[in-house]
């Protein structure tokens, strides 16, 4: 068990837990969330255990322990599942995970869908498909693969998500939710030089959210089509465990399917010609 990295988490999300949300007074307080003993009693734990397991002294909680905890910390299912591997990881693989890539079939499924964004993720955010219109809609990205990369270090990114923070939030959630696993060398790399190069992701990866991505509404600014609502949904890729297929829809008859529609009608050289151009307050609607 890594002890360091179990009382991050449990600093981290005790910090983000409201007195409020137990029925609990909040009275002054110097730090924000709730209190070490405050934490153990709801957990039905001692202080002292509590603050061993924070200080990383502790090594052997119990399931029901961490029942308890998760439960007083509020976490969701898949945080509280962090919470578990955390304390039991699972077997480390005998050697590094293959390159990733998107099958053939995946590809293809991506490509017949003209009139709607798609595209692949893998386990690290790393674009590894995506079809016409999905390019067209991301243009922004260029020859970055890395869509965690772009989000925190091209400022063109924070232009193009008119709720960047909420995206950025998200995918640093979905970014620790894949990769469980300390000892994994590229995220260590990834979140090291992200760290380093933006306060934001340093800041939003010290919370320790732990969120795969499902379903919601994103708002986009685009260069050329404008403002775009477009819900989306993600799927797991069950050949391929790690990817995740991202579909994108407008709402029918809106404005944001009339400019999709429109986005889609020019080539990705077009795209990207008028984007150098400079021509970036034209819309398509």
């Amino acid at each position: 068990m890594d002890n360091k990295r179990l009382g991050e988490f449990l600093r981290a999300r005790r910090a983000l837990v409201r007195p409020e949300d137990h029925a609990m007074p909040a009275g002054a307080r110097r730090t924000p969330g709730l209190r070490r003993e405050e934490v153990a009693v709801l957990a039905g734990v001692s202080t002292d255990y509590y603050v061993r397991l924070e200080q990383g002294r502790e090594r052997n909680p119990s399931p029901q322990v961490l029942r308890a905890l998760a439960g007083a910390l509020l976490l969701e299912d898949e945080e509280a599942a962090y919470l578990r591997a955390m304390v039991d990881p699972p077997e480390r693989p005998l050697s590094p995970p293959a390159r990733e890539y998107a099958g053939p079939q995946l590809v293809a499924l991506l490509d017949a869908w003209a009139d709607t964004p798609a595209l692949v993720y893998g386990r690290y955010l790393d674009l590894l498909a995506v079809n016409s219109l999905g390019e067209a809609l991301f243009s922004w990205l260029g020859t970055e693969s890395s869509l965690i990369t772009a989000l925190f270090l091209n400022p063109a990114a924070q232009r193009f998500y008119r709720d960047w923070a909420l995206v950025a939030q998200g995918c640093v959630a979905a970014l620790r939710a894949a990769n469980p696993d300390p000892g994994d060398q590229r995220l260590q790399a990834l979140v090291g030089e992200l760290s380093v190069r933006s306060r934001d992701f340093a800041r939003m990866w010290a919370r320790h959210d732990v969120r795969a991505k499902t379903a919601s509404t994103k708002h986009f600014r685009h260069a050329l089509a404008g403002e775009l609502a477009l819900d989306f949904e993600t799927f797991s890729v069950n050949s391929a465990p790690g990817q995740h297929l991202v579909v994108y829809r407008a709402a029918p008859g809106s404005a944001a399917e009339r400019s999709l529609a429109l986005l889609g009608s020019l080539s990705p050289t077009d795209v990207h010609d008028i984007q150098d151009e400079g021509h970036t307050s034209h819309e398509l609607s």
